[in-house]
């Protein structure tokens, strides 16, 4: 049953998701897109609070919950493997000075498998690592507007490997396979004197395909401090890497029908060799995240984390426009759950986990001299289902990104997301020889 119902959400997140943007945020306009949330409903339905991990839940942000989370309440010497996998719908209300939109994305968020092995416990998957996805325009009173439209975005297909060096304390690595490309084009509109678009119009067209690797350290601790009260800790970094972009871009005179159709009358190459642009190296900022937090194992827990990025290093000349800059970010987070009574077996709600938080994040992009800031709120519940507290987890996110200062775009998003997380028997001891 339970197989099927994993096949069952992949096959539904996957039509869903196909020819469909993973974002509709006007802000991945710049660099290489939106970062995505490299963590799972869990974790995001606590405002992103990710230094907790358990023996029944993969925690995607920190490779040294990979290992030490073996589940006491299996007797007969067998351990849990952990599967997990989650999408997102998005909701995004777009303001500005000028007028309001509204828009909406389906997304495939992650794909995890956790595998536990003694002291040792392996990690792998996919998910998205940035995404772009927009359609804008600009309106000028010369006779000439502007309309962007960009797709595509970087994935990421990871291994970890985490070690438990004694109780309580693990340390692990993950290494990480970026990979992808982004496509832009910019349509230049020109208008007779009677404002009527002209036969002929200009369109130019961009695509970087990206691939490197870059490593995520970890570590996490854990300590009761009295019978009932248990202290948590975590720190995960992940250090400055380089991507590699190879480059194409083309110019084209298109002509328009009446319903919008674009048609190609002629196209020419850029020899991008020439200014040093067909091949270029992308600097990806360095990460520092840590945290701490309190409760009780299996009842509750409440946790602060802050997270630093380095994003004033990211750059790439392809990707550089005048009006905008970046800025070293920060997000700091405060999040929990509670579990009624987690081994209820007359009271379904009961064992029911809910969760709540809240974050505030500035995302390092700077445009007319105004920081683009997020600020969100999360809910959610994870619900038994199967056996070996398997749970489908259900949340949902409330926040707003951008300012309408300065004429830019404030984003007002609903966000829910649905993950399953899936356990079974690893290994198991023979009763008998």
């Amino acid at each position: 049953m339970i197989k099927k119902l994993v096949l069952i959400f992949i096959a539904v997140i996957a039509i869903k998701s196909y020819g469909q943007e993973g974002t509709a945020s006007p802000y991945s306009f710049y660099g290489i897109g939106s970062l995505k949330f490299k963590g799972t409903v869990e974790n995001r339905s606590m405002g992103g609070l990710s230094i907790y991990s358990d023996s029944i839940h993969v925690n995607l942000r920190n490779p040294a919950s990979y290992a030490g989370n073996n589940f006491e309440g299996l007797n007969d010497g067998s351990s849990l493997v952990k599967y997990t996998v989650g999408g997102t719908y998005s909701s995004i209300n777009l303001k500005s000075n000028s007028g309001s939109d509204k828009t909406s994305s389906t997304t495939f968020d992650y794909l995890a498998m956790n595998i536990p092995m003694g002291k040792f416990g392996v990690g792998f998957g996919l998910m998205p690592y940035t995404s772009v996805g927009y359609k804008l325009e600009s309106l000028s009173d010369k006779g000439v507007s502007h309309r962007f439209r960009g797709e595509g975005g970087l994935n990421k297909v990871f291994m970890g490997l985490g070690y438990q060096i004694s109780k309580g304390l693990n340390v692990g690595v993950d290494v990480q396979y970026n990979f992808g490309n982004i496509q832009n084009s910019t349509i230049v509109y020109n208008y007779d004197d009677d404002d009527i678009p002209t036969q002929y119009q200009s369109r130019e067209n961009n695509r970087s395909d990206l691939s490197g690797l870059n490593v995520n350290l970890g570590v996490n601790y854990k300590t009761m401090l009295n019978e009932k009260l248990e202290f948590v800790s975590a720190l995960t970094y992940t250090p400055q890497s380089d991507l590699a972009s190879e480059n194409e871009r083309s110019y084209s005179t298109i002509t328009l029908s009446s319903t919008g159709q674009e048609y190609v009358v002629d196209t020419i190459e850029e020899d991008l060799e020439e200014d040093g642009l067909k091949n270029t190296d992308l600097t990806m900022p360095s990460k520092l995240s840590f945290g701490a937090g309190i409760g009780q194992p299996l009842k509750w827990f409440v946790g602060i984390e802050t997270e630093f990025l380095s994003s004033s290093k990211f750059s790439n000349s392809l990707y550089r426009t005048a009006a905008s800059t970046y800025e070293d970010s920060k997000k700091y987070t405060i999040g929990g759950f509670y579990i009624p009574q987690y081994n209820s077996f007359n009271h379904y709600f009961k064992r029911v986990t809910y969760r709540a938080g809240m974050h505030f994040e500035n995302t390092g992009l700077q445009f007319e001299d105004e920081s683009i800031n997020e600020f969100g709120i999360s809910f959610g519940v994870g619900l038994p289902v199967g056996t070996f507290f398997s749970n489908a987890n259900l949340g949902l996110e409330l926040g707003k990104r951008g300012t309408t200062n300065s004429n830019l775009i404030q984003e007002n998003f609903i966000n829910f997301q649905l993950s399953l997380s899936l356990n079974d028997r690893w290994f198991q001891k023979r009763k008998y020889d």
